[in-house]
């Protein structure tokens, strides 16, 4: 049984996704030098969770998620949702 598949508890009710965590958003495309990509949505399982510190990079807080042709997405945790 892969981690994908196993249901895990949420220790930390503060965390807004932890790994393993199926969820849906907007990727997040830096504006140079990827001026030919554009966000888009998407649906996935969490696999990096960015730091999100309060005054230091809350505003700006990255997931990756791994879709399910298996490649990967940066996303800003404020564009991302967690899905049922």
């Amino acid at each position: 049984m892969t981690s994908q598949n196993t249901p895990h508890p949420r220790p930390r009710t503060d965390a807004p996704f932890l790994v393993g965590d199926r969820v849906r958003g907007t990727t997040y495309v830096p504006r140079d030098p990827h001026r030919r990509e554009h966000p888009e949505p998407f649906e996935g399982v969490v696999v990096q969770v960015g730091s999100g510190y309060a005054g230091i990079d809350a505003g700006t807080a990255f997931l990756w998620v791994r879709l399910a042709d298996h490649t990967e997405r940066q996303a800003l945790v404020a564009d991302t949702e967690l899905m049922p």
